[in-house]
Formats: C-alpha cells, sequence, structure tokens
C-alpha cells in the first residue's frame, strides 16, 4: 500500500471515529434502551397534553391569618378577629384580653394555595388572600405568618407578605369608586414549602396514564400510540386509565421513560358536542357535530307595549269645566316575515354554520334552532346548556 493510499484510509477511519456512529452500532444501542425510532405523528397531540401521569398531582393547601396595615378600612371589632389579634399577641409574650383591642387597621382573611407535586422543601409557592370579615379592602395590608395545611391538617406551608390587589377603592360612605376586588388578593411567592408531600408515581413496575377528557376511543388509541414506539407494553384500563409497563433495562431509570412516553402523539377523539350559553350569548361547536336532513322555519314576534296620558281641557271662556288628564295605552305587534328553509345533510360544521348563517338570525335565535333541531331528531350531537 502506498504512502497515499494509506493517508486516505486513515482519513476515512477518522471521519467515521469523530462522526456519526455506523447504523449498525446505533440500531442494536436503541432497541437495547428501549428507545427505537419512530416517526411522531404529524398534526397529533402530545400524551403530557391530554393525560397526565397517576400520583403527580397537586394538592390544596388552607390557613387562616390576619392582615395588618389597612389603614382604617379593616374589620369593624368582630368577634372573632379581636380574639385572633389577642392570640398572636400571646406568641410574643403580651397577654391583651380581646375586649380591649380594635381592629380597624386589621383584617381575617382565608389563605389558599396549590401545591405541585414534587415541591422541595424551601419551594415558593403563590398564594391567594381573601377576606372572610366586612374589611372594605386590603389595599396596603400585609399578611402575617399563615400555616397552610393539607386536607390531612399538616402544615405543609407557610404564608407570609404584603398583598397586591391589582385595584383599588376609594370614596365615602355616601359614594364611593373601586376597581377589580379590592377584598381579594395575591402574594406571588409568597408561600414558603415547609414539608414535601411524598409522592409516588410507579406501581408494581408500571405507570397509569390519567386521561383529562375521559374517552374509550381516547384510551384505546393511547394505548396503540404507545405499543407502536414501546412494543407490548400499555393497555387500556378503562376511559380514563392506560396503564404502561416500564419496559426491561429501564426500571431503575423511571423518569427518563416517562420523558419519552409524554412525548409520544396521538390524535385524540373529539365527541360531537355543542355548548351553549344564553348569558353571555356563545355557541361553542365541535367538528363532528352533524345535521340530518330538515326544514327550518324562524321568526320573530315584536309586541310593543306604551302608555300615554291625554289631556282633557275646558273650552276658553267656560263657566264649568276641569283639566282631567286621561291615560291611553298603545299596543302593537309585528312579525317578521320567515320561509321554512330546508336543508340538507350537512356533514361539517363549516356547512351547519353557513346554513345557519344564512337565515339571518342572531346567536340567541340560533340557540333556540339548535334545541328544537336536537328536540326533532335530526341534531346528532350532545347539547349542553350554561
Amino acid at each position: 500500500m502506498t504512502r497515499a493510499q494509506k493517508s486516505l484510509h486513515q482519513t476515512k477511519y477518522s471521519s467515521t471515529a469523530r462522526g456519526r456512529l455506523p447504523s449498525t452500532i446505533v440500531a442494536p444501542l436503541l432497541l437495547a434502551l428501549g428507545l427505537a425510532f419512530i416517526p411522531p405523528v404529524q398534526g397529533g397531540a402530545r400524551v403530557k397534553d391530554v393525560a397526565m401521569v397517576a400520583g403527580a398531582r397537586d394538592n390544596q393547601l388552607v390557613g387562616f391569618g390576619i392582615v395588618t396595615g389597612i389603614a382604617g378600612d379593616g374589620d369593624k371589632n368582630p368577634v372573632y378577629t379581636l380574639q385572633t389579634i389577642a392570640n398572636f399577641l400571646q406568641r410574643f409574650g403580651l397577654n391583651v384580653p380581646a375586649a380591649t383591642l380594635s381592629s380597624k387597621n386589621v383584617a381575617a382573611v382565608m389563605v389558599t394555595a396549590d401545591i405541585t407535586a414534587f415541591k422541595k422543601n424551601g419551594g415558593r409557592l403563590d398564594v391567594v388572600v381573601s377576606s372572610i370579615g366586612d374589611a372594605k379592602t386590603l389595599q396596603g395590608g400585609v399578611l402575617l405568618q399563615t400555616p397552610l395545611t393539607g386536607a390531612d391538617g399538616t402544615v405543609y406551608a407557610l404564608a407570609q407578605g404584603p398583598i397586591s390587589i391589582g385595584g383599588f377603592t376609594a370614596g365615602n360612605d355616601t359614594a364611593s369608586v373601586a376597581k377589580n376586588h379590592p377584598t381579594v388578593g395575591q402574594i406571588v411567592n409568597g408561600g414558603l414549602v415547609e414539608r414535601e408531600i411524598p409522592t409516588e408515581v410507579v406501581h408494581n413496575n408500571a405507570v397509569e396514564l390519567l386521561l383529562r377528557e375521559p374517552d374509550f376511543t381516547s384510551s384505546a388509541r393511547m394505548a396503540q400510540a404507545i405499543n407502536a414506539v414501546f412494543t407490548n407494553s400499555c393497555e387500556a384500563i378503562d376511559s380514563t386509565t392506560v396503564r404502561v409497563r416500564i419496559p426491561p433495562g429501564m426500571e431503575g431509570a423511571p423518569i427518563p421513560f416517562i420523558a419519552r412516553l409524554e412525548s409520544i402523539e396521538l390524535e385524540p377523539d373529539t365527541p360531537a358536542r355543542i355548548i351553549i350559553n344564553e348569558r353571555t350569548g356563545t355557541i361553542v361547536a365541535t367538528s363532528r357535530i352533524r345535521i340530518s336532513a330538515c326544514a327550518v322555519s324562524h321568526g320573530n314576534i315584536t309586541i310593543s307595549i306604551a302608555n300615554n296620558y291625554d289631556v282633557s281641557q275646558p273650552n276658553p271662556f267656560a263657566q264649568k269645566g276641569e283639566t282631567v288628564v286621561t291615560p291611553r295605552t298603545d299596543t302593537t305587534v309585528s312579525e317578521q316575515k320567515a320561509a321554512l328553509v330546508p336543508l340538507p345533510d350537512l356533514p361539517t360544521v363549516e356547512k351547519v354554520a353557513a346554513s345557519l348563517n344564512s337565515l339571518g338570525v342572531t346567536p340567541r335565535d340560533m340557540m333556540a334552532i339548535f334545541q328544537a333541531m336536537k328536540q326533532a331528531g335530526a341534531l346528532h350531537a350532545e347539547l349542553l346548556l350554561r
């Protein structure tokens, strides 16, 4: 072999060693780790967006405390506020009778917070403070150290700090102006975690995924998508629960396995559903609603009732007579013309909306049409009224 051929051979070897590994090495390595590469489904939703890992849940905390420094707009001396102040002062060696105290600068409040899973000691929480007395505002107040307990009565965090209400209140007893809710405020990072809540997500070498929107079809599709990546490791238990067994070789590393699990994409099923909010006039429909062939006629009747008063006066230079006021009621009825419009089988929500909009109906009228279609059996979707 010549010197030039040796140099070329060394160059090819160095390029392979310092570049990507050959496929004959990469493929067995991926299979050994249980991370065989499969192209993700385009346009689907990730597992982490439609489901949560069982056990990795939030917990609610609550506490009772006092807010000071409200500048005369505090509670009007209720018994529980005065007793709370007296009990708090006893912690500093001051024995003051509750009846001798004044709470005009103090407000009794409830403090609430959510603590996420795996929150460690020293972590911070956002807390919400709300008045339970008759304080006018919490503006400018400071929450004194308040223990926050869980449902089991154990203290998991402490809350303290200045309150931000995001608004204001001003005025007197005859007139006042307020923005937002001055008796509810928030303390960002005002809670300090003192005790970690034990959390366990792996049970019997398996992880359970809980769908946020229970559905049998979505549960089956999720199991199918996971089995395509981790072969024969997943089964759908019910409409909410999907159980995934940790593959051999990854029992000691559940976190990387869960991270890979959450990145798998699937196409969740969306039920045919129409949600109607009569208070706000809002209509939301999913893309799967179907309407069978039917005919729709919708007209509006307007009834107007007006009260007027007629004045009857005596003629000029009349020797007798008096002015009399007589009421008169005018009633008018008007009805808009409406034709019977036939609607064919409509396969998509876009065509349904276009056909109903062609009738020139308002959102409130559309609500009545949807309800009538449901009663006639032409609307094949779940109708929810709010």
